[in-house]
């Protein structure tokens, strides 16, 4: 596996990407010949100043997470990353714990995965211990075979954590209490890493010497890249949000607060995830809700271990040229249900966290994360703004407002998208449909989930959490019914309004 970066196309493939640009071109100009000129007159004054206002917000935000991300990627990391190699052994850690978590996962891949980690555990030189996290007796067996091919070093250790399949939570508190066991010392390092990620070579002595660089700093994450086990459009739907990812933890990590550590893979210092606090705040993870009542976590396990952090007070940061390549296994091979129960997952862990980051306020989270965090909340309702008083402006003045939209909409898509190329990404002929569907698709997900903060699920087995049949159960039902209707009620009253 070879991350986007430097894959090589087919001549099929680039004919392909070829002809959908090419379409894509087309229909923007076609758009762009049924707009009539009349179509900007005193009458259309309001929908033009709502679409223009908006725009700039948003598109002022956007534009500022890409200039900092360009400032971390091409002149803070550099310099960072000279001062890292200058420090030569002093940046090696005293031993480095390779944590992964596994369950339901292929066979294919979980030896892909397990084989990368051996292979890293011998090329880092230091002393090393695998934990596997497992749940069925035919994974330790993989890994014992895998183990035996290799024959690592005398420094190199295995150590297996067997667990009932409980969930991913479970599996990481066992682990840490593993790993506590043996007493690391402060310098000591441990990565998590998921059971779907496959680590490019040198992974670890590539953001090893950040621990020693920022006292600080707690944890830090890596940069993806994805091989997808699904169609064309879900590939593309994947990198574009890898590649969307690189950018905004580029531009959090210049405040030294990436937002969440990837349960993919992050790297911990030890004594961190060895602490009691840390691991009951990653297994017994919960949220007190003023209108649903308390409940536990599902997912999001990622989430819960930067909220802890950051109750903690360490930074965390971001290694862009430390990466990992995850094997995607989308839970349906429908796009449409595949996209949409992930964003439910992803969407509602992320709530669910914003829910009380904010209440950390700016003096713990910064000033700028302390807006991100805040934005996160409205930008749902901004971003099918346009899209409704578009509509809106259609019926009550004319269709041209509606075809001048989707122009805009697919021009700046397209400019959106060739400035994904900074990210050093795949970036491909999709994008700016996939860039909109996300916007507009996204949103009403996220529409949806803030108010249904207490129903999780898992697409990776069938677990589910939702409204139970007793009276607190059936309050929630019918007061989030009651919320959802108010809230969408008073959006389409203001798009009315200002049309």
């Amino acid at each position: 596996m070879q991350h986007d970066a430097v894959e090589q196309k087919s001549p099929g493939q680039m004919i392909r990407a070829f002809s959908y640009w090419l379409l894509y071109l087309s229909g923007l100009g076609l758009l762009a010949t049924l707009v009539p000129g009349d179509i900007f007159n005193p009458g259309s004054a309001h929908f033009i100043f709502l679409i223009g206002a908006v725009g700039v917000w948003r598109y002022g935000v956007g534009f500022t997470h890409f200039i900092r991300g360009m400032i971390f990627l091409y002149w803070v990391y550099p310099r960072c990353r000279k001062r890292a190699a200058a420090l030569g052994k002093e940046a090696a850690p005293s031993h480095v714990y390779l944590m992964v978590t596994s369950f339901r996962i292929d066979a294919k891949t979980t030896a892909m995965v397990y084989d990368s980690v051996i292979r890293e555990a011998m090329a880092t030189g230091w002393p090393t211990t695998v934990v596997c996290s497992i749940v069925e007796v035919s994974d330790e067996m993989l890994v014992r075979a895998l183990w035996k091919k290799h024959m690592p070093p005398a420094r190199v250790h295995l150590r297996f954590v067997r667990i009932p399949g409980t969930g991913k939570r479970d599996g990481l508190a066992y682990g840490f209490r593993a790993i506590s066991r043996s007493l690391p010392d402060a310098d000591a390092i441990v990565a998590v890493v998921d059971g779907d990620t496959v680590l490019a070579p040198g992974v670890v002595a590539t953001v090893a010497p950040y621990f020693r660089m920022f006292p600080n700093m707690g944890a830090l994450t890596t940069n993806e890249f994805c091989e997808v086990q699904g169609s064309y459009v879900m590939s593309e739907w994947h990198k574009l949000r890898f590649a969307q990812r690189h950018i905004n933890m580029c531009s959090m990590a210049l405040s030294n607060r990436v937002l969440t550590l990837t349960g993919r893979m992050s790297v911990f210092r030890a004594g961190v995830v060895t602490s009691k606090e840390f691991i009951e705040d990653v297994e017994q993870d919960h949220l007190k809700h003023w209108r649903l009542g308390t409940f536990k976590f599902l997912t999001g396990d990622d989430k819960s271990s930067w909220f802890s952090l950051m109750r903690m007070g360490y930074d965390t940061w971001y290694v862009p040229d430390a990466v990992i390549n995850t094997v995607e296994h989308p839970p349906d091979p429908r796009f449409l249900v595949a996209s949409r129960k992930l964003m439910y997952r992803w969407y509602g862990n992320n709530l669910r966290q914003n829910s009380r980051a904010t209440r950390l306020g700016p003096g713990r989270l910064g000033w700028f994360t302390y807006y991100v965090v805040w934005d996160q909340r409205i930008s749902m309702w901004t971003s099918i703004l346009g899209l409704s008083a578009a509509i809106v402006a259609s019926l009550k003045l004319s269709i041209s407002y509606l075809m001048v939209y989707l122009l805009w909409i697919g021009m700046t898509r397209l400019l959106l998208t060739f400035m994904l190329t900074a990210s050093r990404h795949h970036v491909g002929p999709l994008y700016p449909l996939i860039l909109y569907y996300n916007q507009i698709v996204g949103s009403l997900m996220k529409i949806y989930v803030v108010f249904r903060l207490d129903q999780q699920s898992w697409t990776r087995q069938p677990t589910k959490s939702g409204h139970s049949n007793n009276f607190h159960g059936r309050f929630n039902q019918w007061s989030t019914r009651i919320v959802t209707f108010s809230s969408v009620s008073i959006f389409l009253a203001i798009v009315f309004a200002l049309v």
